[in-house]
């Protein structure tokens, strides 16, 4: 398979398309079977592509992209560990218990956090309810 960018002469338009070898291509083109899916035209053309050659740079922005991750898997990791330590899990009565707090002057409470819908949390927001979504990493996953 081999993959080239298109452009049609007549309306301007650039997209991919895959073809099973550049041969395939010319058949095609000779048959003129191909057109563009815009305007219908048979003015398509290849336009001038470089190849994607894998070299060593490549493999280092791999190698630092990966750093970035377990990097930022770290963080959220320890996140995670001090909110476990610190704030009260109350699980899918997260909407509940936030407005129970804030409701109840009376009611002292240390933080807590829990499962909430976006549905839930927008509404919080409305009432003045201050709760924050973070990403969570299953202790599970790897």
């Amino acid at each position: 398979m081999i993959k080239y960018k298109l452009f049609c002469n007549n309306c301007d338009l650039k997209f991919d398309s895959w073809f099973a070898s550049s041969d395939e291509y010319e058949r095609l083109k000779k048959k003129k079977l191909l057109n563009c899916h815009k305007c219908n035209s048979f003015k398509v053309e290849k336009t001038i592509m470089a190849p994607q050659l894998i070299n060593k740079k490549s493999k280092t922005d791999e190698k630092i992209n990966l750093e970035k991750y377990n990097k930022v898997k770290k963080t959220i990791r320890d996140y995670q560990k001090f909110i476990k330590d610190n704030l009260k899990y109350v699980g899918d009565n997260f909407a509940y218990e936030a407005r129970s707090i804030h409701y109840n002057g009376k009611k002292k409470s240390k933080g807590i956090y829990g499962s909430a819908s976006k549905e839930d949390l927008k509404e919080l927001k409305e009432e003045g309810i201050d709760a924050q979504m973070i990403p969570w990493i299953d202790e599970n996953e790897n």
